[in-house]
């Protein structure tokens, strides 16, 4: 057998397939959501990787790689300008390059030391699935804390196949897509069609996948959440006074001031420009407010503690003031904080120079408890990070209360992409979400992920909703990390027992 096989595609037609693939997989994101497109968008990228070599399977990982975050992330470009969009982009497509290089190994290495039908249809496309999920698991762990976002699952929040997410999280559903499109494209290069056996991978993979129910957790009553919207300037270069997002806020909750039998009132991340820990004005408006609603209230602000500037959520009751804190355990690299900033300043110093303050991140644990009800916290980009979210359930949360600003991205896909990760944490948890954003879109759902409320984007708006409480773990909570490490853990050591036993069969 030869060291190398033939490329399936020639460069002249590997480059701009490369090209395609990445706009057809982001048509598959939130924006398009065209959800299927995801499926062809990671055919064609595996397409170009059969039989090529080393160099060639970095190049064609990194053009696939840059195309696609500098489409489905342009949004990082809307304020800055190119310089964060590119760096950003041009940085994760070299991950998404060694990932290439290993998908690559996979398919020389693996037809080699298991030649049969089983390492063909079963073992291939399972390893293939398996770095693919790992390369994104280090993509949304380093540096910095990782930037997890554009994960193969995302594109499906709104499919058939969403449910499995509660299974075995975003790695887990990330996994069946790409084990489904590897094995088709096994089926079809070994002409394996004309044997059913040859299609049982493909076929048992996608009716456990469609027919699979989410995992049931238990009801527990209801919560009754009041929430705004008030659209106010809250955007880093948005002209406004001191206080002027409190008054957008406060104007927008007061048809909720007449409500009756509210539970938690709920405000969304940079709701409250003023510190109320400092301003004695700022904390009588808060009472006043809580005690109109006469209910726990969940504001955010920025707050400044043992010397430290947070990002906090906090739980103010009247008469009592804060009473519990959330400080942001994720606070974004670039944009709330600057990591090695001496560094980056003899690179870029006029942009470093605009983020002055650096936020710390936070400790506490991210759950308030409502009066007997524990509710689940997350801060804007803390959706994104898996553990955050499954620490919540376990400390206890059945509902989660989302808080975040989104008016920097304002007319952009960002604000779909992170409602549409929310979607997918309620159905993973299998809890109800109240994700509420500064300015919208903001929206309510049930444990099934299913939207029952909601207030369009650019409005100021209230919602007074009666969400589903649940209790119970569910398997991607339960076993948490092991199934990303695992998947890892197995595809690396199934590469590099793969390449051992090719070079032993060759030899």
């Amino acid at each position: 057998m030869p060291e190398r096989p033939r490329p399936l595609l020639p460069w002249w037609a590997a480059l701009p397939a490369a090209v395609g693939a990445a706009f057809v997989y982001d048509l598959g994101f939130p924006g398009a959501s065209i959800w299927p497109l995801a499926f062809a968008g990671i055919a064609l990228a595996l397409l170009t990787l059969i039989g090529r070599s080393i160099g060639g399977a970095l190049l064609m990982g990194y053009v696939f790689g840059a195309t696609f975050y500098l489409v489905d992330v342009s949004w990082t470009g809307r304020y800055l300008g190119p310089i964060p969009w590119l760096a950003l982009s041009l940085f994760e497509a070299a991950f998404v390059a060694v990932g290439a290089l290993a998908i690559a190994l996979a398919y020389r290495w693996m037809p080699r030391a298991l030649p049969g039908r089983f390492g063909r249809l079963l073992a291939l496309p399972a390893l293939v699935a398996g770095l693919w999920v790992l390369r994104e698991n280090v993509v949304g762990s380093v540096p910095y804390g990782g930037f997890p976002w554009a994960r193969a699952a995302l594109s499906q929040s709104e499919s058939p196949f969403a449910q499995l997410v509660s299974w075995g999280g975003s790695s887990g559903l990330g996994f069946v897509m790409v084990f489904l499109v590897a094995a088709i494209i096994e089926w079809v290069r070994t002409r394996a069609w004309n044997d059913w056996r040859g299609a049982l991978p493909v076929a048992a993979t996608l009716v456990v996948a469609l027919l699979l129910p989410a995992w049931p957790t238990t009801p527990n009553g209801e919560l009754r959440v009041a929430s705004a919207q008030g659209n106010g300037p809250a955007g880093y270069f948005d002209e406004r006074e001191p206080g002027e997002i409190f008054r957008s806020q406060l104007e927008a909750s007061e048809p909720l001031f007449d409500a009756d039998d509210v539970d938690v009132l709920l405000w969304p991340e940079g709701s409250v420009d003023l510190d109320p820990l400092g301003n004695p004005s700022a904390a009588a408006a808060l009472d006043r407010i809580a005690e109109q609603v006469d209910a726990p209230f969940i504001m955010n602000a920025v707050s400044y503690r043992d010397e430290k500037y947070y990002n906090t959520s906090m739980l103010w009751r009247a008469g009592e003031g804060a009473t519990a804190f959330y400080d942001k355990r994720n606070p974004v690299p670039f944009g709330e904080y600057i990591p090695d900033r001496d560094f980056y300043m003899f690179f870029a110093p006029d942009l470093i120079s605009l983020v002055q303050r650096g936020y710390s991140a936070g400790t506490n644990p991210p759950v308030f408890d409502l009066d007997g009800t524990l509710a689940g916290l997350a801060i804007c980009f803390d959706v994104i990070y898996d553990g955050l979210i499954w620490e919540g359930a376990r400390d206890g949360a059945e509902v989660y209360l989302l808080q975040t600003n989104n008016a920097d991205f304002r007319g952009t896909d960002e604000n779909l992409q992170q409602l549409a990760i929310a979607r997918l944490r309620a159905i993973e948890t299998g809890r109800s979400v109240v994700n509420l954003s500064t300015v919208g879109t903001s929206q309510v759902m049930d444990p099934t992920g299913r939207t029952i409320d909601g207030l369009k984007a650019d409005v100021p708006g209230a919602m007074l909703t009666d969400v589903e409480l649940r209790t119970g773990l569910t398997p991607a909570v339960f076993l948490g990390p092991w199934v990303p490490g695992a998947i890892g853990v197995l595809s690396f050591a199934g590469l590099i027992a793969a390449g051992f036993a090719a070079r032993r069969r060759r030899g």
